[in-house]
């Protein structure tokens, strides 16, 4: 029997009044932690990737050697797989904390 109640935490077995979880501090510091973290990689991204195609087609300065014959446009290039890299590294280790303040909600919803 699920009630009207908006205070309640739990309403019967098996049914969360989500309003009530949304509203907790838990779940507000969960959004900001991943907001504080997803935002800015995000944009960190976006202006790295979209770099060297600006870069190339508007500017020369990725044209000049940076090692024998290689230009810097193919080390900027390479750069940017490593940074796709680096930045699933990060965040699949972030995301284990995200995780664990997930089951620490579960955890409040269980008690009431």
């Amino acid at each position: 029997m699920v009630t009207n109640d908006s205070t309640a935490k739990q309403t019967t077995a098996g049914n969360v009044n989500y309003s009530a979880v949304v509203q907790s501090k838990t779940f507000q510091q969960l959004l900001k932690s991943k907001k504080g973290f997803i935002l800015p990689y995000s944009i960190f991204f976006f202006v790295f990737y979209f770099t060297l195609p600006i870069m190339t087609s508007y500017f020369t300065v990725l044209n000049r050697p940076a090692i024998g014959s290689i230009t810097w446009a193919w080390v900027f290039a390479f750069a940017q797989f490593v940074m796709t890299w680096a930045l699933c590294m990060i965040y699949s280790k972030r995301a284990a904390r995200f995780d664990e303040m997930v089951e620490q909600i579960k955890q409040e919803i269980k008690r009431g």
